[in-house]
């Protein structure tokens, strides 16, 4: 039998964080990260990473543990976060993975690794000096070539998804179709109970969303942006780049108001939650408990436990 997690997910803003640590207290677990921003140090404010007092005393993993000069795949966070999650149930404890970032969610479940070959190796770096001298024409080309079936799936402008597809194949032999369907025959590393968070009528996410941005900026996102900059972090690092931090380091740089960014903030963060329930709803397996107007934690840990005690988690 496969060993048991949780995964607690939601689009930003939904109480993820609030559910996971009452559910980690009631059924003797400890929480695991899940939010590709979360990772970094020294950005507590503009992630929503968990203070010390939402965390209750439970354990959390997986925060504030990189720099944030660095980046991070999906297949990296699975590799790091897999260890802690093993270390959590030999102690006999539930492994709780909380967080948004559906990519990093499905690697660590799912445990099979990904295809060889990264941004900054040397095969990358030789197909974006090509792409670079000769352009997407010649390189579309050998993608039809060499794997159709990618060809027909992937858009000739996304030049960062055609570049991998073609570096799997120059670096194992395999195309990246044969690895998925590979990868997709395997079983999981983890047997994953989901529950989902999300508000029943969109505009009370959308309103939640705009009020979590006015209290970030209310508790100095502008200072922790320049704090960061002050560190020597580096304007391109993936870390700047996310929400919040890109829209205020215009403003560090004295090319937006902090008014505009507030709006930018707010806009893109609502984008965000939307792309992240069209990717959770993929998952049928997930448990979906619906907000009101309101968000009922004492109903929806009851709903939980009853999904949890169902499946043998009691």
């Amino acid at each position: 039998m496969l060993p048991k997690v949780l995964c607690v997910v939601g689009p930003t803003a939904c109480g993820k964080t609030t559910l996971g640590v009452a559910l980690a207290k009631r059924f003797n677990g400890e929480v695991v990260s899940a939010d590709s921003m979360q990772i970094y140090r020294g950005m507590t404010i503009g992630t929503a990473a968990p203070t010390a007092r939402e965390m209750e005393g439970v354990p959390h993993h997986m925060i504030a543990v990189a720099d944030p000069a660095e980046s991070w795949s999906a297949a990296k966070y699975a590799a790091a976060a897999a260890p802690i999650v093993d270390g959590i149930l030999a102690r006999g404890k539930l492994p709780i993975l909380v967080g948004g970032t559906g990519l990093w969610l499905d690697a660590l479940v799912r445990g099979h690794g990904f295809a060889p070959g990264h941004s900054g190796g040397e095969t990358r770096r030789i197909l974006q000096k090509r792409l670079e001298e000769e352009g997407m024409a010649p390189l579309w080309a050998e993608l039809e070539r060499v794997d159709p079936a990618a060809a027909a799936r992937l858009h000739p402008a996304d030049e960062k998804r055609v570049l991998r597809a073609l570096e799997v194949y120059m670096e194992t032999g395999k195309t990246i179709t044969q690895h998925n369907e590979e990868t997709r025959a395997m079983p999981p590393r983890y047997d994953a109970v989901w529950i989902g968070l999300q508000f029943r009528d969109r505009q009370d996410m959308r309103e939640l969303i705009d009020l979590r941005v006015d209290k970030m900026v209310e508790a100095g996102l502008l200072e922790e942006v320049q704090n960061l900059l002050d560190a020597g972090i580096p304007a391109g690092a993936t870390a700047l780049q996310a929400i919040g931090y890109k829209e205020f380091l215009a403003v560090a740089q004295g090319r937006a108001t902090t008014e505009q960014a507030i709006e930018e903030v707010k806009l893109r963060s609502r984008q965000y939650a939307k792309r992240q329930l069209t990717w959770l709803r993929k998952n049928e397996a997930i448990h979906w408990i619906f907000w009101e107007k309101n968000r009922d934690f004492a109903r929806a840990i009851q709903i939980s436990t009853e999904i949890l005690t169902a499946e043998g988690l009691s």
